[in-house]
């Protein structure tokens, strides 16, 4: 009898410890990748991470960088896949990775026409409202950045926040909102990084397994947003690495600059940032750098 109730004690362990590892490894992921921040905004409990850099003067007026996730990812993965913390520790500025809401399915931003886009917003807005009663956040200069549907967001923040948002920076976008829906007139400073061999937000347009929308030829909505800008109708277009061109719309209204960083080659990808599976997402390049390339945009941009 002994004999067999060890027998069924080691098939009992055996059988819960596929159970016991995939919980552990949930609660590994809640630890790694915990927020520090929250508030409850339009009913629903909000997460961020913030990242103060040791170097904060409470007495002096600081920038505000916020980093957007894509769709299904969360702040931390933000935060490593674009190395922002480091920069901001070299810079001294603060940065926050806002986290999408948590319901039944994955973390997803709203970027379509449906009523939690502007719950998105407002949750965006009272962010914002909460690090400037915390920090000496510098009202002019906020910025705005995102990957993926993160980037669609950021469009959509260019349009709604325009008045809080001085420029803003997107990599490999998923932008399916049309240009009527951005009523906003203010001229934005925009910089873009986009791959050719995306295979989730096509470069030339149209759809993918991502969505059913179709999204715009990358080219054809960069020149749509320097007409936003009353951008000059000619851009500089330059080489400036072997697989990297850079499109640049100038003469813009409130000097607010428009460029594109096109990528020969490159994937659904952060340029110069943390490598991704590539059998996924598609090739990573180094040749530039979007983060650091972003924040010098942004350094030359804030509302007047």
């Amino acid at each position: 009898m002994t004999s067999r109730k060890v027998v069924l004690g080691i098939v009992l362990v055996l059988i819960s410890l596929p159970v016991l590892l995939v919980l552990i490894d949930a609660v590994s992921f809640k630890v790694a990748n915990r927020s520090n921040g929250s508030f409850v905004s339009s009913g629903q409990r909000r997460e961020y991470l913030l990242h103060v850099p040791q170097s904060y003067d409470r007495a002096k007026p600081t920038p505000l960088v916020i980093s957007i996730h894509g769709a299904g990812g969360w702040p931390v993965q933000q935060r490593d896949l674009s190395g922002w913390n480091r920069l901001a520790d070299a810079q001294g500025f603060l940065v926050v990775y806002p986290s999408a809401f948590e319901g039944a399915g994955p973390r997803i931003w709203h970027v379509d026409r449906g009523a939690g886009l502007m719950r998105d917003v407002r949750f965006i807005s009272a962010l914002i409202d909460t690090l400037e009663a915390a920090y000496n956040i510098d009202p002019t200069r906020i910025y705005a950045n995102g990957i993926s549907n993160g980037g669609g967001m950021t469009f959509v923040l260019s349009c709604t926040l325009s008045d809080r948002i001085a420029a803003v920076g997107m990599v490999a976008a998923a932008q399916t909102l049309p240009w009527n829906w951005c009523t906003d007139r203010r001229a934005v400073p925009m910089m873009a990084f986009h791959g050719t061999a995306d295979p989730d937000i096509p470069y030339d347009g149209g759809s993918s397994w991502m969505a059913p929308d179709s999204f715009p030829n990358v080219l054809a909505w960069t020149k749509n947003w320097s007409r936003r800008n009353q951008c000059g109708v000619m851009p500089v277009d330059a080489k400036v690495a072997s697989d990297v061109r850079r499109l640049e719309y100038t003469r813009c209204a409130g000097d607010a600059s428009v460029v594109l960083y096109t990528i020969k080659g490159g994937g659904h990808t952060w340029p110069g940032g943390e490598r991704m599976p590539e059998w996924f997402v598609g090739p990573t390049s180094h040749s530039i750098d979007a983060t650091g390339l972003m924040w010098a945009f942004f350094r030359k941009h804030q509302l007047l």
